[in-house]
C-alpha cells in the first residue's frame, strides 16, 4: 500500500529537508530550496562560473546541498529555487514537462535548518520561498498541488507584500545580520553571497541552477 505521506497522487508535492524526500513518492523533478543563502546566491553565481562542485557548496550550506544531493541519488532532475528565481523555476519545469511529453511529477522541498541536536528547525524563508515556487508552477499550468504543496503557495500569497519584512525579521535573517553565519567560504572562491534584503526579492533572477553529476550548472 502507498504511504499515506508520499503525497503520490498529486503532480506537484511539498515537503521539509532530505528527509522529507525520502517520504515523498518518486517524482520527475525536484526543487530544493534553501533561501538563506544557498538557493538565493546560487541562483547568480551559476551565470557567472562554468559550474560549482557540490562539495564545494555543502561547504557553506549543508541541508540545500544534503537535500540536493539526496534527490540527485534517486535519479531525478535537480534544480535550485528561490524567490529570486521562482518564475524561472516554473518556466524549467514547463520546459522539462515539454520535452518528456508527458505529465511531470514535482516535489519542492524547503531545506530548513539543523538545530545543534540535528533535529530540522522549521524556517520561515524557506516556506516562503517553497511557496513562491508553487505560485510560480500553478501559474505556468502545473497546478495539481497537495494539501502540504497548496498550503505552502497560499502562506506565500497572503504574505507577499511583507517579504523583506519577514525575511529580516526571521530567525535565519537575524543570524545572518549579526554575522554568525559565516561567508568567508564563499568569498574564498569568488562567490558573493547575496543579502537577506536580495533573497527577499521576488524574481530578480532568471537563473536556474541544475545539479548534473555532482556539479551545479546553469539549466539547459
Amino acid at each position: 500500500m502507498p504511504s499515506p505521506f508520499d503525497q503520490s497522487m498529486y503532480q506537484v508535492r511539498h515537503e521539509w529537508g532530505a528527509e522529507g524526500i525520502a517520504r515523498l513518492a518518486p517524482a520527475d523533478v525536484v526543487i530544493v530550496a534553501d533561501v538563506l543563502r544557498f538557493s538565493s546566491t546560487m541562483a547568480d553565481a551559476v551565470a557567472q562560473a562554468p559550474a560549482i562542485e557540490l562539495s564545494d557548496a555543502r561547504l557553506w550550506s549543508t541541508n540545500g546541498a544534503d537535500a540536493a544531493a539526496a534527490a540527485q541519488r534517486a535519479g531525478t532532475t535537480v534544480l535550485l529555487g528561490a524567490l529570486r528565481n521562482a518564475a524561472a523555476v516554473a518556466q524549467a519545469v514547463l520546459a522539462i514537462q515539454e520535452r518528456r511529453g508527458a505529465r511531470t511529477s514535482v516535489s519542492v522541498i524547503a531545506a530548513g535548518e539543523r538545530a545543534a541536536d540535528g533535529t530540522l528547525r522549521f524556517a520561515v524563508e524557506d516556506q516562503l520561498g517553497t511557496g513562491a515556487i508553487i505560485d510560480a508552477l500553478t501559474a505556468v499550468g502545473i497546478d495539481h498541488c497537495s494539501p502540504e504543496a497548496a498550503a505552502s503557495a497560499a502562506a506565500f500569497r497572503t504574505l507577499r507584500p511583507a517579504l523583506r519584512h519577514l525575511f529580516l525579521a526571521s530567525g535565519s535573517g537575524r543570524e545572518l545580520a549579526i554575522g554568525v553565519a559565516s561567508t568567508a567560504r564563499m568569498q574564498e572562491r569568488g562567490i558573493r553571497p547575496a543579502s537577506v534584503e536580495e533573497a527577499a526579492e521576488l524574481d530578480a533572477s532568471p537563473h536556474v541552477p541544475e545539479l548534473r553529476d555532482g556539479w551545479f550548472m546553469p539549466f539547459a
